[in-house]
């Protein structure tokens, strides 16, 4: 057997491994595809079943329309100040 022989060999066995490599981690990259395909349409098919589950108990909403926001926003101790606040003045001018 020659030197170059012997070279050859490792060379030839070196690509054989480069190339056993590369059909595994391609074969490792079409299954994370198709599992995350998979995922993802669970994750549509949940939360589309949520969807149907969520407007149980409330108020209906029309796509397209801004929500309508309350005039006062303020905690309970400041709504019960303001009402309190109103009460007094209308008692003091009758």
């Amino acid at each position: 057997m020659n030197v170059d022989d012997v070279v050859a060999e490792k060379i030839a066995a070196a690509r054989a491994r480069i190339e056993a490599t590369k059909r595994r981690r391609a074969a490792l990259a079409a299954a994370r595809q198709r599992g995350l395909a998979l995922r993802h349409a669970a994750k549509l098919r949940n939360l589309r079943g949520a969807e149907g589950h969520a407007d149980v108990g409330q108020p209906s909403t029309t796509a397209g329309q801004s929500p309508k926001v309350q005039a006062n926003r303020g905690d309970i101790t400041t709504v019960a100040v303001d009402s309190l606040s109103t009460a007094n003045d209308t008692e003091e001018n009758q």
